[in-house]
């Protein structure tokens, strides 16, 4: 399988922000509070926006409506 990596510092591939996205990690700072991706240097935070902005986030709707979204990402860390 070719692993494409978003997140070099702390070895975050693209495959793995779109599971956190799918459990409900709807923005950047989500995706960073799930796997650490954005919080070093930085310079991923554009492509994770890019992923994110793709549909990539299945839950907007959820964020929009206020509701909680995040319920799940405790089980993907532990699946990952």
């Amino acid at each position: 399988m070719n692993r494409v990596y978003v997140c070099n510092c702390f070895g975050v591939t693209e495959a793995q922000v779109k599971k956190h996205a799918e459990g409900g990690a709807c923005t950047p700072r989500q995706i960073a509070s799930a796997c650490k991706a954005g919080t070093d240097c930085g310079s991923c935070v554009r492509r994770i926006q890019a992923l994110l902005g793709r549909g990539a986030c299945p839950r907007r709707e959820l964020v929009d409506q206020g509701g909680p979204v995040l319920a799940e990402l405790e089980e993907l860390e532990e699946a990952a």
